[in-house]
C-alpha cells in the first residue's frame, strides 16, 4: 500500500475519532435535551463519516476495485441523522420538554 494512501486513512481515523469524541462530550456535558441534541446529531455524524471514508480508502486498495459500501452507508448516514434529529426535537417541543434557562 502506498505511503500517502495510508497518511490519508490515518488523517481520516484521527479526524474521524477527533469530531466523535467532541460530539460524546457534548451529549454529556450539555445541560438539556435540545443542547445534547446538537452534540451528537452534528459531530458525531461527522465522526463516523469520515471513519467510513478512512475505510473506504483502506479496502479500495487493498483488494481489486472500488468498494462503495461505505460510501452507501456515509450518505445514508448524512441523510437520516439530521432527519431523525429533527424529528426527536420536534417531539419534544410538543411533549414541552423544559429547556435550561441561564440565570446571570
Amino acid at each position: 500500500m502506498a505511503t500517502w494512501i495510508e497518511y490519508g486513512v490515518a488523517f481520516f481515523l484521527l479526524i474521524g475519532s477527533a469530531f466523535a469524541l467532541v460530539g460524546s462530550i457534548g451529549l454529556h456535558r450539555f445541560p438539556d435535551f435540545f443542547m445534547r441534541l446538537h452534540g451528537p446529531a452534528k459531530a458525531t455524524t461527522l465522526g463516523v463519516g469520515c471513519v467510513l471514508i478512512a475505510s473506504m480508502l483502506y479496502f479500495s486498495t487493498k483488494d481489486e476495485g472500488l468498494h462503495v459500501h461505505e460510501l452507501l452507508i456515509t450518505l445514508f448516514l448524512m441523510l437520516s441523522a439530521p432527519v431523525s434529529a429533527y424529528m426527536l426535537a420536534k417531539a419534544a417541543v410538543q411533549q414541552q420538554v423544559k429547556t435550561f434557562n441561564r440565570k446571570d
